[in-house]
């Protein structure tokens, strides 16, 4: 499995689980993925719970370490 494929597999999960979800990939390495994905608040949870197992399955047997950040996507920016 590619990098590319795990992200596939993990975007499908999430959109599964929120359809209106805004998905953000980001390769790290040829093994390793972040994806920010931005929900509404009441469904950040079922994100988190679609995806969690699933990514620990893709590190154990595939090597392939994707990474789910979830936001609530009406939270305000952060000031810094």
């Amino acid at each position: 499995m590619s990098i590319d494929d795990a992200i596939g597999k993990m975007t499908d999960l999430i959109t599964a689980a929120c359809a209106s979800a805004e998905i953000k990939a980001a390769k790290i390495s040829d093994e390793e993925a972040r994806l920010s994905v931005y929900a509404p608040a009441e469904e950040m949870q079922k994100i988190k719970d679609a995806t969690f197992q699933p990514a620990i399955d893709l590190l154990n047997s595939d090597g392939m370490d994707v990474q789910v950040f979830v936001y609530d996507k009406d939270a305000p920016p952060l000031k810094g």
